[in-house]
């Protein structure tokens, strides 16, 4: 697996997981939500993601998008 679909994955989970806990728990988990939709809308427009960085110093190899 590539660091993007990891990066996707990861994303999705926290997410996911997020929304799940604001209606189990308290609606104060959609900051979560809206911390890693902003992280990927600055990767979007910078080509910077933190997690891509701390993947590719894990050892996973880079795909195309983030190179």
């Amino acid at each position: 697996m590539t660091i993007e679909r990891l990066v996707f994955a990861i994303a999705g989970i926290f997410i996911l997981t997020s929304v799940a806990l604001s209606q189990l728990h308290h609606v104060y988990w959609l900051g979560l939500t809206a911390f890693v939709g902003i992280n990927m809308f600055q990767t979007a427009f910078t080509g910077f993601c933190p997690l891509a960085k701390i993947l590719a110093a894990l050892g996973i190899k880079h795909g195309s998008a983030l190179n």
